[in-house]
């Protein structure tokens, strides 16, 4: 069934909702996946949103984003100057390649002494998004719930001794995907859970043998 939200898109700023919402959406996903807002970004633009978004306000909208406004915030509008404000160096670059996609958009951000980082996101109508690589590994990140992304090794056993620590932890999963391009290399599991995972318990998967990392995103 269809929700309100699906049908008539959030409250936003800006005249649509693919490229004001979900660019904000984008946008504020990014800066929490780099752990905060970076010094610098690259915003790589293709399809619809290289060719309008000056027009359509996606360039305010993203910028407004990694500084953690919501699509709603009236900020938005004067997101370029706050940007200038906070120290975050931009720049967008239109690309024509072909992304499979009409909305997509490549962050390319980095802050001294930090490792940078880079994330390919797309807009999906009615504010919904989804992020589908993390420097360069795939990834199904849609930030309508809590979710863990945890790079391990590709071996048996991996998938139960993770979610066996969060029903000890009575984490309810509601969605997972694992993601792997080499087989018996690296792998990705993208877990969506109910509630927010306490830290007790993400540190216990971090230990897990096998686990290479273990990153947690808020509910947007």
């Amino acid at each position: 069934m269809a929700s309100i939200f699906d049908v008539i898109g959030p409250i936003m700023i800006g005249p649509s909702s693919s490229h004001t919402a979900g660019a904000a959406r984008l946008g504020r996903m990014a800066s929490c996946i780099f752990q905060g807002t970076p010094e610098s970004v690259e915003m790589v633009l293709y399809g619809s949103f290289a060719k309008t978004y000056r027009g359509h306000g996606t360039d305010k909208a993203l910028l407004a984003g990694l500084l953690g406004l919501a699509e709603d915030d009236e900020r938005i509008r004067s997101a370029k100057a706050l940007a200038k404000e906070k120290g975050l160096a931009y720049t967008f670059v239109e690309s024509d390649k072909d992304m499979g996609h009409p909305n997509v958009v490549t962050f390319h951000m980095s802050k001294a002494g930090e490792h940078p980082v880079s994330v390919t996101g797309r807009s999906l109508g009615g504010g919904r998004i989804l992020i589908t690589d993390i420097d360069g590994q795939n990834v199904a990140i849609s930030g309508d719930e809590f979710t863990m992304v945890i790079p391990h090794q590709d071996q048996p056993g991996m998938i139960s001794k993770v979610t066996g620590l969060l029903g000890a932890g009575h984490i309810n999963v509601s969605n997972m995907q694992v993601f792997r391009k080499v087989k018996n290399e690296l792998a990705v599991m993208v877990i969506e859970t109910d509630t927010s995972v306490d830290e007790t318990i993400v540190d216990l998967i971090r230990h897990v043998a096998g686990v290479v990392d273990v990153m947690t995103f808020p509910k947007l």
